[in-house]
C-alpha cells in the first residue's frame, strides 16, 4: 500500500524509457532486499500488478500493488522508503492469498478532484462565446431557462467592468484604451487558426459547426461549440495536450470557453520576456487585474447545488465512449458503473482562492475519463446548459471533450470490501485485510 505525488512522473505504469512511479518503486524494492536477485531484472518475474494506473501528473493518497516480496525483515517498509524519493511513500505491507491480484480483486476506486469555483463563472458577455450563448438559447426557445440558470452570476462581469476594468481603461489614452478592448473582446472567428491536430467538427441540432476562435479570456471556442473551463494555469501533464478543442456541450442552448488553441512560446527558465509595446504591457496588467478578481469569486449556494445536480447525471451504468480515447459507442468496455459523484457542501479556501472538492466512486475508470467528466460538468454549469445534454454524451454522437488538468486529481483509495469480507470469514493467521481506514 502506497501513496505518491505524481508531479514530474510519467504516470504509474512501468516504462523503462520514462520516469514512472512503478519504476522507482521496483528499484527501491531491489535496493532494500525485498526482491530476490534472480527476479531483480524483470518486474514480471515478481508478478507485479497495480490496482489503479494513474496518468502522468496524477497523485494518489492510497494505491495498491501486489507482487511477490521478501518481507521477513520487520523494518522492510522503512528500508524501502529510505530508497525512495520524498514524493513516494509505502504505507504498509500485507500478506495475502497466493492468487491475490490488486487489479482483479479491487471492487471499486474513489478519486477526488479539486477545482477552483471560478471555473463555473460564465464567459465574459462581450466575448464571442458570451454573445453566442443567449442567441443559441433563444433559437432553442430556452432563453428564459438560460437566464434563470445564470441568474446568480449575472452581475459578476458587470461589477468587474464597472469597478476595475473601466477605471483602468479610463486612465489610458483613448486610442490605447480602444485597442485593448478590441484585443480582449472583438476577436473574430475567422481571425484564429486552429491547429490541425486539435481542430474538430461536431454536429448539433443546428448542423455542422467548426471549432474556431477564442473568448475574452484567451480561450478557444467554436462557432457553436465551447471548450474547457478556465482552469488554473498548469504545466502539461499528459501525453497529449491537456488543452484540447471544444465540446458540443449544448443541444442548442448554452456552454463554456476553454484554453489556448495553439502553443505559446515559453521564455527560458528564470527569465521573463518584457512587453514589446505599450499595448502588450497594458493588456498584461489588465488581465492580471481580471484574474485577481476571478479568484475572489465565492460560489453561490444555488450554483453549488447545480454542480451537484449535474454530477448526479453520471451515476449509474453509462456509456462513456466520449470520455476516453479510442473507444467506439458500441464497444461494451466503454460502459462503466459510477456509484456516486458528490461535491463537498462546504468549499475550501487555498491561497485566497475558493475550491470545491469533487469525489467520484466508480467500479473502474478508463484513460482520462474522470478529467473529461470534470470538464463536461464544468461546461454544463458554466454556460447554463440544460442538464439533459449530459444524456446526449452517452449516445452515438461523437463529442470532443477537453481534459481537466491532471494536477487536481487524486486517487483517494481503492476498495477491497469483497476480499476483506472473505479474509474476516476465513481468519487466516498472518494474512490481513487490504484497507486504508
Amino acid at each position: 500500500m502506497l501513496g505518491y505525488s505524481g508531479s514530474g512522473y510519467k504516470g504509474m505504469q512501468l516504462n523503462h524509457h520514462e520516469k514512472t512511479i512503478e519504476g522507482d518503486l521496483f528499484s527501491a524494492f531491489v535496493a532494500a532486499g525485498a526482491i530476490s536477485k534472480a527476479n531483480a531484472d524483470d518486474p514480471k518475474k515478481s508478478s507485479l500488478v497495480r490496482c489503479a494506473r494513474t496518468d502522468r501528473g496524477v497523485h494518489a493518497a492510497g494505491n495498491v500493488i501486489s507482487l511477490k516480496m521478501i518481507i521477513e525483515d520487520p523494518a522492510i517498509v522503512e528500508k524501502i522508503n529510505e530508497k525512495l524519493s520524498s514524493q513516494i511513500r509505502v504505507w504498509g505491507v500485507e500478506r495475502t492469498n497466493g492468487s491475490f491480484s490488486a487489479y482483479q480483486l479491487c471492487d471499486s476506486r474513489i478519486y477526488e478532484y479539486l477545482i477552483p469555483t471560478y471555473c463555473f463563472l460564465p464567459p465574459h458577455p462581450e466575448s464571442f462565446l458570451g454573445k453566442e450563448l443567449p442567441k443559441l438559447a433563444e433559437e432553442a426557445n430556452d432563453l428564459t431557462g438560460y437566464q434563470e440558470r445564470q441568474a446568480e452570476v449575472s452581475s459578476f462581469w458587470k461589477n468587474t467592468e464597472e469597478e476595475l476594468v473601466k477605471p483602468f481603461l479610463d486612465g489610458l489614452d483613448s486610442e490605447l484604451s480602444e485597442s485593448i478592448r478590441k484585443t480582449l473582446y472583438d476577436v473574430e472567428p475567422s481571425s484564429i487558426e486552429v491547429q490541425p491536430d486539435t481542430a474538430s467538427t461536431v454536429t448539433s441540432d443546428a448542423g455542422k459547426v467548426e471549432v474556431k476562435p477564442t473568448d475574452t479570456e484567451g480561450q478557444p471556442i467554436a462557432t457553436e461549440v465551447p471548450s474547457a473551463p478556465d482552469f488554473p494555469n498548469t504545466a502539461q501533464t499528459v501525453d497529449e495536450s491537456d488543452h484540447q478543442p471544444p465540446v458540443s456541450a449544448l443541444n442548442s442552448s448554452a456552454r463554456p470557453g476553454g484554453d489556448s488553441a495553439g502553443e505559446t512560446q515559453k521564455p527560458k527558465e528564470g527569465t521573463e520576456r518584457a512587453p514589446s509595446s505599450p499595448l502588450e504591457a497594458a493588456l498584461k496588467q489588465l488581465k492580471g487585474i481580471i484574474v485577481a478578481r476571478k479568484k475572489t469569486y465565492r460560489i453561490d449556494p444555488k450554483r453549488l447545488a447545480r454542480v451537484q445536480s449535474v454530477l448526479n447525471q453520471y451515476v449509474g451504468t453509462r456509456n462513456f465512449h466520449n470520455y476516453t480515447i479510442s473507444k467506439l459507442p458500441r464497444d461494451p468496455s466503454a460502459k462503466r458503473i459510477i456509484k456516486s459523484f458528490t461535491v463537498a457542501p462546504k468549499p475550501i479556501i487555498i491561497n485566497e482562492t475558493e475550491w470545491l472538492s469533487l469525489k467520484v466512486h466508480g467500479q473502474s475508470f478508463m484513460m482520462h475519463q474522470i478529467r473529461k467528466m470534470i470538464t463536461m460538468a464544468a461546461l454544463i454549469v458554466r454556460c447554463g446548459c440544460p442538464e439533459k445534454r449530459m444524456n446526449d454524451s452517452y449516445g452515438h454522437e461523437k463529442l470532443t471533450l477537453p481534459k481537466a488538468p491532471s494536477l487536481g486529481l487524486l486517487l483517494e483509495r481503492p476498495v477491497f470490501d469483497t476480499y476483506n469480507s472473505k479474509m474476516r470469514v476465513d481468519d487466516v493467521e498472518g494474512k490481513g485485510e487490504v484497507a486504508f481506514e
